[in-house]
Parts: structure tokens; sequence; C-alpha cells
């Protein structure tokens, strides 16, 4: 192939066509090379699988979330796969139950469920499902009082629906042939034909519909990485016309909540870290904004939304969110104050409007997940639930802390009694990109490393949004080499410190994270003992070269757009599978998923065959492709876990 005059050759090209039995064939026997080379290993994946099966409540229920006066909720039951979504009206009376997932799965390799959201009037269920793993979902509608589906069915849409406060009609949207997102209808129980209300040519830009706290309006949001737009529809009008709450500027993102007579819109104009104003909704126009928060240096404003009495925002501040309460009436201000000087929290579902209580999640790398309710006037909180884990976790004997390298933050994780000499293991995951931060969380999955004397780290690396937008901003297009160098620098400094050394230094990334594996075991292989890439972007240049595949033109924001020289360029500088050359390679353990959408399968795949030819070491190369899923992997949590046995049990084998 030939672009701005340079001559590339293709050797694996040929994988592209799933079509081909060959390509079918080859999947099949990668994945039966990495069976035989793990086979010695099939006793410990099984002790680590029945270790991270054994800290799960597998009969559990999450904290129901109150709407009007109907308690909805989800719970599983020992031995099966998926939820089951249920409800009461009112704290004492009989459960309902509206879905059992594992009845819709019968008979599927895969099942996701979408959307899921009950009429006004509770009455009604509109659900969405992909039973393939290509995150094509078909609605469905149940009447909740006989338990009948009726006959409205829509394929082909994502996994946003909104009702209407009639009751009778919700809106969606539906995919093109790249699986983007790109209109919105208007569907009417019972109507065959349905009105088309809203079209985004622009290929740059999705859709999704949500709908205000406040009940009173649906939102059309359009977004791109770096442009933002919003159409409104009051409710209760729902053959009306949407109308523009702002008209995009390129590069000016911004989204609202509802209030009165009032939108409180969070946007970046005139504030790098965003900041709020509020605007009538009679004519939100920018020349009648009043700036409720400014912006501030240092401080990205990450969400707002609106309750009776209270704004509440989302912060982030040195790479740590803050949920920030504001008294509507006084003006009055506070934080949420967290035990912990390392630790994420986010708002939790908060179905209700008039309520002085917030639902928050908080969890760090050594706290499960906790739900609080939060009153936003008296500041108490009450523990809804923190999630169990069985086998009598001890959050005192582990230990975490922030360190930096250079400005670049890095959180770890440890059990105590930990030495700093250098002989430990370390598992070091990093994403990096779309201005997705990683923050720091509990999984009880891990402490089966933890427990055989793993470290644990995330590099909070530039591309991601863990220091705010400027720091998103350092880590894209032109600059996208940062999330690379920003890596490898973190991980010369965890060996400085003797956390780890070369020999014991395993990465971890997906997706997009999986770019960032790739481009380091490509720059430094001499850093790493192992990596897990799993459902890598690797061939990202040849990807972003065809403007025909899911998320590619939308990704131009994020990437650039190599139609263009100085993008190409660059681009093919650092494209992992450009870049194989011949050199020893570490241990390396990639997934893909066969129906994934995001990441063709064809990338990891292209890329593994590339590294087996050129790489000069016998280090272990396994690729595994499940070939009935997606880029989620196995949608069954019993699979799942089989999956990160899978790959725990590589990590012990290659450095322990």
């Amino acid at each position: 192939m030939t672009v701005h005059g340079d001559t590339r050759i293709d050797n694996y090209f040929w994988l592209r066509d799933r079509k081909d039995p060959d390509t079918i064939a080859y999947l099949e026997a990668e994945n039966a090379y990495t069976k035989e080379k793990l086979q010695h290993t099939e006793t410990l994946q099984a002790a680590l699988y029945a270790e991270m099966l054994g800290r799960i409540q597998q009969t559990d229920l999450s904290v129901p979330v109150k709407r009007d006066e109907y308690f909805y909720y989800t719970r599983t039951e020992e031995g099966k796969q998926y939820s089951i979504q249920c409800r009461k009206k009112g704290a004492e009376s009989p459960e309902e139950i509206l879905l059992d997932c594992n009845q819709l799965a019968e008979g599927h390799k895969y099942f996701r469920l979408g959307a899921f959201i009950a009429s006004p009037s509770h009455r009604l269920l509109a659900y969405s499902v992909d039973f393939e793993g290509d995150e094509k979902y078909t609605v469905r509608v149940k009447n909740l009082d006989t338990g009948e589906l009726l006959a409205d069915e829509i394929p082909n849409t994502s996994y946003t629906v909104e009702w209407a406060a009639d009751n009778a009609t919700f809106f969606y949207t539906t995919l093109d042939e790249a699986l983007r997102p790109y209109k919105v209808f208007r569907h009417t129980l019972g109507v065959k034909d349905d009105p088309l209300i809203y079209h985004e040519p622009d290929e740059r830009f999705t859709l999704d519909l949500s709908s205000t706290r406040s009940r009173a309006y649906i939102f059309i949001n359009i977004n791109s990485s770096l442009t933002s737009e919003v159409c409104y529809l009051r409710k209760d009008q729902p053959t009306g016309e949407f109308r523009i709450l702002l008209p995009r500027v390129y590069e000016t993102e911004y989204d609202a909540t509802h209030h009165g007579d009032s939108f409180f819109i969070r946007t970046n104009d005139a504030a790098k870290g965003f900041r709020v104003v509020e605007a009538p909704v009679t004519d939100p126009a920018k020349a009648n904004w009043k700036e409720t928060i400014p912006g501030r240096e240092g401080i990205t404003i990450e969400s707002v939304t609106a309750f009776q009495d209270y704004l509440v925002t989302e912060e982030r501040h040195r790479g740590l969110t803050q949920i920030c309460i504001r008294d509507m009436h006084t003006g009055a201000q506070h934080s949420i104050e967290f035990p912990e000087p390392v630790y994420t929290a986010e708002l939790g579902a908060n179905a209700e409007f008039n309520t002085k209580l917030v639902r928050f999640h908080y969890t760090s790398l050594v706290t499960p997940a906790s739900i609080y309710d939060y009153n936003m006037e008296t500041r108490e909180r009450e523990l809804k639930k923190q999630q169990p884990v069985l086998g009598g976790y001890d959050p005192q004997l582990y230990q975490s802390e922030r360190i930096y390298a250079g400005e670049v933050p890095i959180s770890l994780v440890y059990k105590k009694g930990f030495a700093r000499d250098g002989r430990a293991p370390m598992l070091l995951y990093g994403y990096g990109s779309y201005g997705i931060s990683i923050d720091p969380s509990f999984s009880s999955d891990r402490l089966s490393l933890l427990d055989r004397g793993f470290v644990y780290a995330i590099a909070h690396i530039r591309g991601g949004m863990d220091l705010g937008k400027p720091w998103h901003e350092a880590g894209r297009l032109l600059k996208k080499k940062n999330t690379f160098t920003d890596f490898i620098t973190s991980a010369e400094k965890l060996i400085a410190e003797k956390y780890t050394s070369p020999a014991r230094l395993a990465i971890m990334g997906r997706s997009a994270g999986g770019l960032l594996m790739g481009a380091v075991v490509n720059l430094r292989p001499d850093l790493f003992a192992a990596a897990v890439a799993g459902v890598p972007f690797v061939d990202s240049l040849n990807t972003a070269l065809d403007a025909s595949l899911p998320l590619t033109v939308g990704e131009y924001e994020e990437f650039g757009d190599p139609s263009k020289p100085e993008f190409y360029v660059y681009m093919k500088s650092y494209a992992p599978y450009e870049n194989v050359t011949p050199q020893p390679y570490p241990a390396i353990f990639v997934t893909a998923g066969l129906n994934d959408p995001r990441v063709s399968y064809w990338e990891p795949a292209k890329w593994v065959a590339k590294l087996r030819a050129l790489k000069t070491n016998d280090r272990p190369l396994l690729l595994k492709t499940n070939l009935g899923s997606g880029h989620f992997g196995a949608s069954g949590r019993y699979e799942y876990l089989k999956e990160t046995a899978i790959e725990y049990a590589f990590l012990l084998d290659v450095l322990c």
C-alpha cells in the first residue's frame, strides 16, 4: 500500500477476511498453541479460579435504588452467570422479577444487557440485548403487569432508550455501517413506522440519550472527542421539536442539568478545567449566562447534577476525585471528606430529584467497593453496603501509597511486610487515552497476586484525565508519544526505588492500553519481563487509514487523521504493528474477540504473527481469541473469572 508516497507491505493483511476459512483455522490453531503452552499451569489456573470465586458472595443483592414508590435492584444466585433484575413496591413488599438475564442468555455464547428503563408509570419496561458481542442491541418492551412481551422489536440500536411522559412513546438511537450511533427515532407502542427525529451526518460525532433528574426533559447528547452539542425536548411533549441548547463550537464541550426555569451548564468555554453557568430554559444563549461555579487553576469539573435544593459537582484535583455540594438557596459549599490519601469516589444511582440524600460510591486499592447515602443538609453518611470479600479479608494487612515519576502519579498496593529490595514481582497497569482516568479501586481478584508477593501499580500517564483536561491534551495527537514515555519513566522510577526489577516487572493494558503495551515493548523491551495486552489497538495506523471501520473517523480528534502527511508520519513512528523489529521481546500474552467492533480481531492476530516472525528470543508469545465474544471478553461472571485466572497463571509462571 502506498500513502503519501510511502510504500509499506503488510504480509498479514489476509487475516482481515474472517470469511476465509484459513482465518478461522489460523485463530483456532493459535488458541490450541496457547492451550498447549499453558497446559503445565492448568493446576495453578484451577487454584486461582477457586481462590477468586471463593472471595465472591455468589448469591448477592445490590443496594436498591428508589424511584417513586418502587425500589429497583439486581441480585445474583450461586451457579448462575448473569444477574436478575428485580423491584419491590415499598421496601417490605413482595419481590417482582422484571428480567432474569440467565433465561434470556440461554442458548447463546454471549449475552449483554444494554438499556433497562421502566416507563414513568412503572408498568412497562424497555430493555435491549446483545447476543454476539458486536454491540448491536435489539430493543424489546415488556408489560410488567402481565409479564408479556409486546410485539414491538427494534434491531440495530445502541444502548440508550428514553421514555416520554405519556408511557407510550420512547426515543432510541440506531447505528450506521461503522456501528456509530447516528440517528434518533421516536417509537410509539404498536406503531410500525418510526419517524426520524435527528440525523448526525458528521462521522466524528456519536449520539446518546439521557433524561434530566427533574424528569422534565430528554436530551440528545452529540459528542466528539473535542466538541459537544445538546438538543432538548420536554418529556410531556413527545411529538414536539427538539431544540438546540447551544450550537456546537469546535473544541468547546458542554453538558447540562435542569432545575426549575434554568439549565446549569458545565462548559470549557473560557475555562480549561470547565466552569458551571446558569442559563434560562427559555433562551440559554451565552448572552444570558450567569456564572455559578468559576473555573479554577488545577481543578477539573467532571460533572454537574441538580437536585431540588442542591447542586452537586464531581471535581478532580491532583489526581483525586472530590464530590462538592452547593446549597441552591444560600450558595454555601462543602466537599464530602474521605479517609484515605489515595481513593476513588463518584456519584452513584440517584433517581430522585426532591431529596436531601445523594448516593456515592467509594473505593481504594485496599477498601472494597462501598455505597453511601450522604445527607447534604446534616453532612451525615450512611454505609448502605460494602462489597463482601469472603475468606476473611483484612484491609489492615495491605498498604497503598502514591509516588511520583516526575509529574506522573503512580498508585501502588502491596501486602505489608513487602521488602523494597528489587526482588518482588510487580504488575504495572496503564491506559492513557481518550481522557479516561484509571482511578485506584479495589479488586478481590487481585488479592491472588498480592498474597503471592506481587506489588500492583497504576501509572497515571498523560492521555488520560487523571490530572485534569491539560493531562489529556498533553497525550493526544502530535503529543501521543508522551503517553508511552510517561509509562517507561514510571517503570524506571519503580525499578530505581527497588519496588521491582526488569526481570520481575510485568505490564498490562487493554484496548487503547494495548496500544500502550505494543508501543513500550517496541521501545524498551529490556525493561519488562512480561506483558498482557487485552484486545490491543496495535494496528493503529492501518485502522486509522480505513474510514469504514467502527470508531475510525471519531478517533481522528484523539490520534490524528493519517490522510494528512504530518499525522501519517507521526502515527507510523509509534504504531506498534509498524514498529516490530528483530529484537528480544518480553513474554507476551494477547487476547482478542472475534466479534469485537472496537478493536478488530485481526489487529492482535496480525501483531502476534509479525512478532512471531521477527522476535529474536524464545520467550512465550501467546494469542487467545474468544470466538464467541466482543471487546469486553466473556460475558458470564464465571467465564470472566476463568479468563482472569489464565492471565494471572501466565504472569506467575513467567515471573515467579
